[in-house]
């Protein structure tokens, strides 16, 4: 079985600036530097060593001296050009004292050797290709100047030098390798004890569903040993099977993904499983990691509140064609005492007293504003219980708009209240439902009115954008705040104090919305407290007009631009 280090930490890049290789690195230059100052200090006072080969020796102490400050800052960059000062230093020694035919030959090879010492495969790589870049170098030089000069002491002093230096570099490299193997293993250790110490079950699949480890404690009806043995599909009840392999190919194509599923072993109880890919080395398959925990509870609770949502609903549907039905059934007998009361006020048959005149004034006034709400509650009941049917005419919305402004203007004018349309003058051709169309006028006006202090007015403006027609109703009334703003349009809501509510029922704005709904369109409301309303209505309805066709040829038809736009 794969470890944690196998799974996690394959081939992970070294953190370099982690490591405790660093002060290695930093005395191996220091005393490369101080080894090579000595060399030139030496060969020029003792040897008589001067010219062109001094300086060269010279220059390979830059790079020791150089790596101090970039170890300082240790990280891939300042490694890779500390890499290439040397190649830079090799190649300037090479070039001035003759390559590999003079006293320096030894430092062609230090570029190879500090990349020992740096550590990783690419930085020995380029240390090579230094190697070869001053060899190159100094074949160049000596083709030019011809051989360097015949310097055996110091020829010996250099390979010696780059001999230990090179024995230091391996010693480096070994110690680096046995830190890095310390890491990981101490890595593993840690994300092994971390796995463990999960509240589930946590396992490495291949993209097959075998499990490949196992980590934490496992819920009762899934026990691990049948999974190595089985594998996770197996262990799985066959009618759920193709919903947990529906979420591995998920998680395998990198989004995350989640199963239900009933074990084979224990088919009362259910298993939540959150898989999420593993992404290893790119030789190898992506692996899967998933989390099982004991799902039956939260199965449960989920299966209650579908199944209450469901009996809710049902209840709701239930409900509205009750009062579909008991308001069409109760607007018979309404429709009765309105019309007996009606001839009782106009006396058809002979005058009465007073007093029961009076009562019959307002049995015929109680009887008209009952069906009113009946009316209005049967709308609704039929929108909520999805049984209203628009029937679509083409009409002139502005003669539509007249006859409510003349409905309306007489409670109006009874109150004191300037009602006034604004229409224009061409033709406003609509496919709408009238009957819904008029509605949403009349309740909107009615409302203007009824909210607007004697002395105010209210404004009904009609106006074709496009492809919308917009209705807008505003007044000087006494507003609405905005917290009750966001509550209007929802049946039997209400704003304002007492006295405003006892006015309606709540019904009139929540039959505009869903009116305009059902058309396609919408109602905002934009009002300030103790200033005024305005209540507009966007419905898609408009008849676009079309370009008469030229004379003589044929109507030309725009296309239609993809994607509806």
């Amino acid at each position: 079985m794969p470890t944690p280090a196998d799974i996690t930490a394959k081939d992970a890049p070294t953190d370099r600036k982690a490591g405790s290789d660093r002060p290695g690195l930093a005395a191996w230059h220091a005393g490369w530097a101080v080894a090579a100052a000595l060399l030139a200090l030496g060969a020029r006072w003792l040897g008589g060593v001067d010219g062109p080969v001094f300086y060269g020796v010279l220059a390979m102490v830059v790079p020791g001296v150089t790596g101090l400050a970039l170890l300082q800052r240790d990280g891939g960059p300042e490694r890779m050009t500390l890499l290439g000062l040397w190649g830079l230093a090799a190649m300037t020694a090479a070039g001035l004292s003759g390559g590999l035919t003079g006293p320096l030959a030894g430092f062609l090879f230090l570029p190879l050797t500090a990349g020992l010492a740096l550590g990783g495969v690419r930085l020995v790589q380029a240390g090579a290709l230094g190697v070869g870049v001053a060899a190159l170098a100094g074949l160049f030089s000596a083709w030019l100047g011809g051989p360097g000069p015949h310097l055996p002491g110091l020829a010996a002093i250099s390979a010696v030098m780059t001999a230990g230096a090179a024995a230091l570099a391996v010693r480096l490299s070994w110690r680096q390798n046995e830190l890095r193997a310390t890491a990981a293993e101490s890595e593993a250790g840690k994300i092994e004890r971390l796995l463990v110490a999960q509240p589930g079950l946590t396992l490495v699949l291949e993209r097959s569903g075998r499990v490949l480890a196992a980590y934490g404690a496992p819920p009762s009806a899934l026990p691990v040993d049948p999974l190595f043995e089985q594998g996770l599909v197996a262990s799985v009840h066959a009618p759920d099977r193709p919903r947990l392999l529906a979420a591995i190919d998920r998680a395998l194509q990198g989004h995350d993904a989640s199963a239900v599923f009933a074990p084979r072993l224990a088919l009362d109880r259910r298993v939540q499983l959150i898989l999420r890919r593993l992404d290893g080395p790119e030789a190898e398959a992506p692996r899967l990691i998933a989390q099982a925990f004991d799902g039956t509870s939260q199965y449960a609770r989920e299966l209650g509140l579908e199944t209450a949502r469901a009996e809710a609903e049902a209840r709701e549907a239930g409900k509205s064609r009750f009062l579909a039905n008991m308001s069409h059934e109760l607007r018979t007998p309404l429709n009765a005492v309105l019309g007996f009361s009606d001839i009782m006020r106009q006396r058809l048959f002979g005058p009465m007293p007073e007093r029961y005149a009076a009562y019959v004034d307002n049995i015929h006034e109680a009887g008209g504003h009952l069906l009113e709400l009946i009316n209005d509650v049967l709308d609704v009941s039929k929108i909520e219980a999805e049984r209203y049917v628009l029937t679509l005419e083409r009409f002139d919305a502005r003669e539509l708009v007249s006859a409510a402004i003349a409905l309306v203007r007489v409670n109006a004018e009874e109150k004191g209240v300037a009602l006034t349309g604004v229409l224009p003058a061409e033709t406003v051709d609509v496919s709408a439902d009238k009957r819904a169309l008029k509605q949403i006028a009349l309740n909107l006006m009615s409302n203007a009115v009824k909210f607007t202090p004697p002395g105010g007015t209210v404004t009904v403006t009609v106006e074709a954008i496009g492809p919308y027609l917009e209705l807008v109703v505003a007044d000087t009334g006494v507003g609405i705040a905005p917290e009750d703003v966001r509550r209007l349009g929802r049946p039997f809501e209400q704003a304002g104090a007492i006295e405003q509510r006892r006015q309606g029922t709540g019904l009139g704005l929540s039959l505009v919305r869903a009116f305009a709904e059902l058309h396609g369109g919408r109602m905002s409301i934009d009002s300030t407290l103790g200033e005024g309303t305005a209540v507009t209505v966007r419905l898609p309805v408009a008849q676009v007009a079309r370009a008469p066709a030229p004379e003589g040829g044929a109507e030309i038809i725009p296309l239609p631009v993809a994607g509806g736009k």
